[in-house]
This record gives C-alpha cells, sequence and structure tokens, in this order.
C-alpha cells in the first residue's frame, strides 16, 4: 500500500461536534446575520455532524460571485460554480451549495433553451449538498507531497513515457528480421511502425476521459496492462497481418503514457511544474531514438524479430508494475473517495464533489472529447500552424529513422548495429535543451513578477529551436558523400535534437496558455495531428532519398523546416492581432 493512499481523516476533515471546544469558532461566524443563521442551526445538530465551510471563511480564502475558468485538469463538470473545489483547501474540508449561493454562485442557463429545460437544469444543483474539498495541509492533496517524492515520482512518470515511445520503433533497428521472417519487403514491414504510432492518434479518445472519471492509476493499470499483453502476439504472430493489427492496437493501447504522463505531472507540481514539464518534453522523443540504438546490436547479432519485441515487453512491463504502484495523482479522483468515506462516515448522502453532482451526459461527453478537438482542425488555423510545426518535427524524427539506415549503409556499409550509434547525437542534443529549459524557465518565472504574461512569452523556446532542424537537414545533405567522414553526417543529430526538444516544450505551453478555456481539446488536436505526420512519414523517407539523392532528399527536408521558422517569430511579433484573426474567439481570456 502507498504511503500516501490510507489516512485517517478524523482530524483534518471530520471534526465532531464539542460544544465546548466548538465555541470559538461560532462566535467567529457571528460576523453577519447569515452566518449567525448557520450557528444557531449548526448548535443543535447531533453529535457526528460534520463542520462546514461559512459565508466568511470562503470570503476570506478568496472566494466571490465571479466563477473562474477551471484549471487545465480539471474534470468535466456541467457548468461548474465550483472550480477552485479541486485546488482549494479549506479548514473543514466541505463546502454548501447553499452557502456558494449565498456568494452569488449560480449555474448558467443559456437563454436560448425552453423554460422546462431551465427548471430542470435548475433542479439538478440541491442546495443541501455539500461539495468536498482538501483540508489545509492534507496529505492526500498531491500538491503537499514531499518535494523528493514528487521529483520520484516525476522520473517515474518520465521512464513510462519514454517506455512507450520506446515501443513505437523498437521493430524499426532490426525491420530485415521482418523482412526475413514474414518475406515482405521493407515498404511492408514499415508499417509496423506507422500503425503503431497512427495508434497513438486514436487512443486519447479513450484514455483521456476514462482518466477523468475512474483516475489516473486505474487508466495506466489498465491501457498499459494491455500493451503489455499484445506485446505477446507481435512476437508470435504466424503471419504480417496478425504483427499489423497487433501493432496498432499495440499503439492505441500504450498511448495512455504519451496522453495522461503530462497531466499527472500537473496533478503532483504546483510551483516547480513548469521544470516538470520541460524536463518531461524530453521523454516522447528520447525513447525511439533509444530504441534504435538497442535494436540495432540485437537484431544484427541474433537475427531474430521476437528477441526485439521480447526485450519492449520486458521493459514495459517493468514500468507498468511501478507505474501501477504509484498513488492516485488527480485530485477529483481522490475527493471522489473522499466523498464516499464521508458519506459512510456520517450516514449524510449529500456529501459529493461537484463532478458527482452535475457530470457531463454522454453527448457532453463525447463533444468534449471527440468532437470539439476535430472541430478545431477545420475551424482554428492558428491551432493547425502551430500543430503543423508540432508535427513536422515529430515526423522528422521518424524520417531519420528511414533516412540514417539509407545514407550510412550506402556511403559506408554501416549494418543496423552502427547505425543505431548514429542516433547518439540526437540524444546528446535533447539533453542540451533540456538544460536550456530549464534556464527558459527561470527567465519566465522572473517574467511573471514583473507583469501579467501573455501566450507568446511561451514562444521563446520556439524561436530560439527553430532555426536548428533546418541547420541539421542542411548540415545532412551537405555531408553525406562518401569521401566526407562519417562523423559529418551523424553530428546534425546535435542540432536536431537540441531544436525538436525546444521547439515542443515551448509550442505545447503555447497552446495551453492560448486555448486556455478548451486546453484539453486543444492538446487532443496536437496529439492527433503530430502522430498523424509521425505515422505518415516513414512511409515514403526511403523512396524520397532514392528518388532525389542523398543531398536533395535532406536538402528539400530543410527547405520546408526552414518556411516553419517563420512561425514563432511572427507569432510573437504580431501576438494578440494573430490571436484575434485566426482564432473565433480570445480563448484565453480568463488566464
Amino acid at each position: 500500500m502507498s504511503i500516501h493512499e490510507d489516512y485517517s481523516d478524523s482530524e483534518s476533515t471530520r471534526q465532531d461536534f464539542n460544544p465546548t471546544a466548538f465555541q470559538p469558532d461560532l462566535e467567529a461566524q457571528s460576523i453577519n446575520s447569515s452566518d449567525s443563521q448557520q450557528t444557531e442551526k449548526t448548535a443543535d445538530l447531533p453529535l457526528g455532524i460534520t463542520r462546514t465551510e461559512t459565508k466568511k471563511s470562503l470570503a476570506d480564502l478568496g472566494l466571490s460571485s465571479s466563477i473562474p475558468h477551471p484549471e487545465l485538469n480539471a474534470p468535466p463538470v456541467e457548468d461548474p460554480i465550483f472550480p477552485e473545489e479541486y485546488t482549494l483547501e479549506t479548514t473543514t474540508g466541505l463546502v454548501p451549495v447553499a452557502t456558494l449561493q449565498s456568494l452569488g454562485r449560480s449555474k448558467t442557463i443559456p437563454e436560448e433553451i425552453s423554460e422546462e429545460e431551465k427548471l430542470g437544469k435548475l433542479e439538478k444543483l440541491d442546495p443541501e449538498l455539500e461539495f468536498v474539498t482538501f483540508t489545509v495541509g492534507d496529505p492526500e492533496n498531491p500538491h503537499n507531497w514531499p518535494m523528493w517524492i514528487k521529483w520520484m515520482y516525476t522520473a517515474l512518470i518520465s521512464l513510462f513515457v519514454i517506455s512507450a515511445a520506446y515501443g513505437s520503433s523498437c521493430l524499426s533497428g532490426g525491420l530485415f528480421t521482418v523482412n526475413e521472417k514474414y518475406h515482405v519487403s521493407t515498404e511492408v514491414s514499415t508499417l509496423s511502425i506507422s500503425l503503431m504510432v497512427l495508434g497513438f492518434s486514436f487512443g486519447p479518445l479513450i484514455w483521456a476521459p476514462m482518466s477523468e472519471q475512474i483516475g489516473r492509476r486505474p487508466t495506466y493499470f489498465i491501457s498499459f496492462g494491455l500493451y503489455v499483453i499484445f506485446n505477446i502476439p507481435c512476437a508470435l504472430s504466424p503471419n504480417i497481418s496478425g504483427l499489423m493489427v497487433c501493432r496498432f492496437l499495440c499503439g492505441v493501447f500504450a498511448s495512455s503514457a504519451l496522453t495522461i504522463a503530462g497531466a499527472s505531472l500537473v496533478d503532483i507540481h504546483n510551483e516547480t511544474r513548469g521544470l516538470a514539464l520541460a524536463f518531461f518534453s524530453f521523454c516522447p522523443y528520447s525513447g525511439p531514438v533509444v530504441s534504435l540504438i538497442t535494436g540495432g546490436f540485437i537484431a544484427v547479432n541474433t537475427r531474430r524479430m521476437d528477441l526485439l519485441i521480447w526485450v519492449n515487453m520486458a521493459f514495459a512491463g517493468v514500468l507498468w508494475i511501478l507505474i501501477s504502484l504509484m498513488p492516485e495523482t488527480y485530485a477529483p479522483v481522490i475527493l471522489k473517495r473522499k466523498a464516499a468515506r464521508l458519506r459512510k462516515e456520517t450516514g449524510n448522502p449529500k456529501i459529493m464533489t461537484e463532478q458527482e453532482a452535475t457530470p457531463l451526459s454522454f453527448k457532453e461527453m463525447v463533444n468534449e472529447n471527440l468532437v470539439r478537438p476535430l472541430k478545431f482542425v477545420v475551424t482554428e488555423p492558428l491551432l493547425d500552424l502551430v500543430c503543423a510545426f508540432v508535427a513536422l518535427i515529430y515526423a522528422y524524427l521518424y524520417a531519420f529513422f528511414f533516412a540514417y539506415p539509407y545514407i550510412f549503409n550506402t556511403l559506408y556499409g554501416f549494418e543496423d548495429d552502427k547505425i543505431g550509434l548514429m542516433f547518439i547525437p540526437i540524444l546528446i542534443g535533447a539533453c542540451i535543451a533540456v538544460g536550456t529549459t530549464y534556464f527558459l524557465e527561470i527567465q519566465y518565472g522572473k517574467l511573471v513578477k514583473r507583469r501579467r504574461p501573455e501566450p507568446e512569452d511561451r514562444l521563446w523556446g520556439a524561436m530560439v529551436g527553430a532555426p536548428f532542424p533546418c541547420i541539421a537537414l542542411f548540415i545532412l545533405g551537405a555531408t553525406s558523400f562518401k569521401h566526407i567522414i562519417w562523423v559529418g553526417p551523424a553530428s546534425a543529430g546535435i542540432a536536431f535534437g537540441y531544436g525538436m526538444v525546444l521547439i515542443y516544450y515551448s509550442l505545447n505551453n503555447y497552446i495551453i496558455d492560448t486555448y486556455a478555456k478548451y486546453a484539453a481539446s486543444a492538446l487532443a488536436t496536437k496529439v492527433f495531428l503530430r502522430s498523424a505526420g509521425g505515422a505518415a512519414f516513414p512511409l515514403f523517407i526511403t523512396q524520397m532519398y532514392e528518388g532525389l539523392g542523398l543531398q536533395w532528399a535532406s536538402w528539400l527536408l530543410a527547405f520546408v523546416a526552414l518556411a516553419m521558422v517563420l512561425i514563432p517569430f511572427t507569432f510573437y511579433k504580431w501576438g494578440k492581432q494573430v490571436r484575434s484573426k485566426l482564432c473565433k474567439e480570445d480563448y484565453s481570456a480568463q488566464l
């Protein structure tokens, strides 16, 4: 059992009625008339009834009639009146709906609906309900965990993501083993990579809403457990069709790590969130590179496709066990469990979270998790441009996985084991970028203290990193000659790895800040487009290098990357004007 999972709440969340001990609170509550009435009512309560927050105590915590926009990790709730529930710590841990209503909090009823529908919506929120919050210093609140535990779990989550990304290209280092086993061409065996990456596009539609209903931990356990299991038919499939189907399903199941891991870090970190996400930005791109390095040696020395899969399964299995031991980090689910305990202890069925009181309907959940992300693809050109840059960089990474084998085999006769070593510079560049993101986060923190930040302030990293993929590809093309030692083209990876991580880190934050009202949907759009790009590029890269030659194939990709360099600089310079023209509304208005 986790050290965080079984706490008695007799002191921190529930206090039995004691007339003597409770008297100072009664006096404090007599400041205004509404609080005096609540005091008189509370004085007559029998033993065992829990204390709740008052209008004054909530006002002292900063609550007013103005309802803030929910945080990025807030649960799906129909028109919330208490979005602070999952981040606020109160003395008693219970906030009556009637008290919130006395502050002026009420649900917004659209004018266009009928009177009957309006009454139905008004009846949904019972004023006798009591919403559960964390108590002050609550050890169940992940934000209150010791810093060393937060960073230990951050490292674990990062390895978890690397494991999922590792699996996407675990066969890239030995595609010839797939060719030999199933007697197919490289064009066919390449689909085993593309289909798993394509699975990354569809998995988030399942795992993101599931994690918001049952929690991060159960979602990780179910999805990654299926991923580990489906590696078995990948290794033992008697035909290429079975391998392809199972690889796609592996992508769907493994995508939970890529989809929810960032949210888990947000669950855990508050002041250190930026640093944690900066470190995390290294992981989705480093996993495939590591698999190329290890897979090449395994394939060349054993010529066994199944061993590549077994190693991947072992790596994923260890991380699956470790991540399943991590305590729940999602505050709404933790508070649901807390509410269930309080209902059992007090016998009061009206203690719950707002998510339980007014959950989204199935239709609304489909709109939130499926319709809106796809709708953004059509209606939000700014998001499309930003996501196109992210997708291009992700696609270029997978393009390198097929360009390097062709280049180094053609020029130097390298086999997959030596070719895998050529990817080490990409990791070096990515590590240097992580150090740069640390510096950028410090500078951003200083800016926040001086003034209110704008989404464009998140583009510093992208502006620094944008030229480097272009530079890397020009170097790769210019050094792809037999008389030039292999160090030349290999060194291009340093520039690419550096720019890749900086661009992803920066544009990811820019999307969150620009589309703050619908950040989850905007990020889902990014995942969909990014994975589609990563799945498409491997299908034609080898043919492109064969047709255009080693130099011009790289230079063509470099010119495309050069055109994309303009995006972060343009957005930074014209900022609000660009957003006002390319966004349907100012989604960042309530930041």
